[in-house]
């Protein structure tokens, strides 16, 4: 039997992604207000006027505080853009939604069950950086949470990334 590793290095290339920001108090109504927005443009709310198509994961880029005590407000929600809508992606309807190239990404990413709330990110940002010891290879104060799951599923399975230096 294999134990699951306790992290792992990953490459994502460059693309394009449908992106909402919010900053509502609490980062779950953020997120959860920026998703219901992405799913009205993957359902129909776009220039082709069809399904887009789901891809996973959706990825919420987060910022902590000065102090590192904290989340800041502001949330960046993305959905990246199956590959036939690559080239060519369906407007938005929905002002608040940009389509956003985003440039070639090296993390370090760490699963993790359940709810994403700001107690329980920052713990897990807190126990990945015990894992990973001192090291300066990846920003601090920046992270990705990605969700895999519909937020309904009880223990559903997300990933902190952090994100390597160039």
């Amino acid at each position: 039997q294999c134990e699951e590793a306790a992290y792992e290095e990953r490459q994502y290339p460059a693309g394009k992604w449908a992106c909402v920001t919010k900053g509502e108090p609490m980062y779950e109504q953020s997120i959860s207000m920026s998703f219901m927005k992405l799913m009205r443009y993957i359902c129909k709310d776009n220039s082709v006027g069809c399904y887009l198509g789901m891809t996973v994961p959706v990825l919420n880029e987060i910022h902590l505080t000065k102090e590192g005590t904290g989340l800041e407000r502001e949330v960046i929600t993305a959905y990246y853009l199956p590959g036939r809508f690559q080239q060519n992606p369906p407007v938005p309807t929905d002002p608040e939604i940009h389509i956003t190239e985003r440039s070639p990404l090296r993390v370090i990413t760490r699963v993790f069950y359940g709810i994403t709330t700001e107690e329980t990110i920052l713990r897990e940002i807190s126990l990945f950086w015990e894992l990973l010891g001192s090291t300066d290879t990846v920003l601090q104060g920046t992270y990705i949470v990605a969700a895999y799951e519909n937020p309904s599923v009880p223990q559903r399975r997300n990933e902190i990334w952090f994100i390597c230096r160039a």
